[in-house]
This record gives C-alpha cells, sequence and structure tokens, in this order.
C-alpha cells in the first residue's frame, strides 16, 4: 500500500536514482540514448541535496514509498510564469512501480498538498510525445490548456505541452518536513 510523506535528506540519494532511472524508460526514443545513458546520479543526488536543505517559501518534495522504501517524488510549488497559480515541477517514479497505484497516491497528495499551500489551480509541463505520462495525467483530471513551448533536452529540441486543473483551496499552511523548489519539469 503505498504512503505518501514530505521528503527527508535522508532520501536524496534515492530520489536521484529514481530520477534518473524514470528519464531512463520514460524517454528512450524520444530523447538521444547517449544523454540518457550518461545521466549522473551524483549530480541529481548533489542537486537535490542542496534543495532539501535550503527550500524556498511554498514548496514541498512529497515522496511515495512502497513498504518503508522511496519508489517515486514530486516536487511542488509556485508556478513558473504564471501569476497565482501552482505547478508540479516534476513526479516521477520508478519505473518498477507504474500500473500499481503509487502514481496515482503521489499525484492526489500533491495536488491536496498545493490546495494547502493556498493555490487555487495547478500547471504541469510533459513533453508532447509522454503519451503514457499524459494519460495518467488526463485520467487524474488534468486537461491540456492549448500553450506549448519548445525545450532543449539533450541537445534535441522538444515539445512540451502544459496541462492545467483547479485546486481544492484548504488553507495556506506551510508544509511541514523537507520542501524543494523548481527542478526539471519533464
Amino acid at each position: 500500500m503505498p504512503v505518501v510523506r514530505d521528503a527527508l535528506l535522508a532520501d536524496a540519494s534515492a530520489l536521484a536514482e529514481i530520477h534518473v532511472r524514470s528519464w531512463q524508460v520514460a524517454y528512450r526514443g524520444i530523447l538521444p540514448d547517449e544523454f540518457l545513458d550518461g545521466l549522473d546520479v551524483g549530480r541529481r543526488q548533489r542537486w537535490r541535496v542542496a534543495r532539501l536543505q535550503n527550500p524556498p517559501p511554498r514548496t514541498a518534495t512529497l515522496v511515495v514509498e512502497a513498504e518503508g522504501t522511496p519508489v517515486g517524488f514530486a516536487d511542488l510549488g509556485p508556478a513558473v510564469g504564471v501569476a497565482r497559480a501552482s505547478e508540479i515541477y516534476a513526479i516521477y517514479l520508478d519505473p518498477d512501480h507504474w500500473g500499481l497505484g503509487f502514481g496515482r497516491a503521489l499525484m492526489t497528495s500533491s495536488v491536496r498538498r498545493l490546495g494547502q499551500l493556498g493555490y487555487g489551480e495547478a500547471v504541469l509541463w510533459v513533453v508532447e510525445e509522454n503519451l503514457r505520462a499524459r494519460r495518467f495525467y488526463e485520467a487524474a483530471g488534468w486537461g491540456f490548456d492549448g500553450t506549448r513551448r519548445i525545450e532543449e533536452i539533450g541537445g534535441v529540441q522538444v515539445n512540451e505541452v502544459r496541462y492545467r486543473r483547479p485546486l481544492a483551496v484548504t488553507g495556506s499552511s506551510t508544509p511541514s518536513g523537507s520542501n524543494v523548489g523548481p527542478g526539471p519539469r519533464r
């Protein structure tokens, strides 16, 4: 059964491994193999440690666990470039746990947390070709809002689309535990 909690500094290594592994599986065939094979867990871990030690305001990193072990995470906070909205900067799950309800639990908790932080709506960006992720977001109540952008990732240009959804505002408290700010939004 999935358990969702705030990230701890001790989770940094596991989250870095999840991030790299999920990219290597999800973006195979979309991004160059050389780029995916060269993703550096150590670099990602150093970034994660820094953000967990010094979180920006009104942000959170949530972790979903399976039997006490982190298997996914989400980074949340103020939207980049969208006034008064929040954003899920990243939501990644170890591929061995796809389709088992862990992502759904993490998304539900992420949406709830953004409402608790006082946000009335949320956005997220997804690589247009990442059809699995898009289906997941749509099943969770997100919809494409018509906004597109081009990002360079791994030396290639990829199209990203923005999804949006309303939130139930339940307060404006600061989350407990470790928080993290903007990071890769793919």
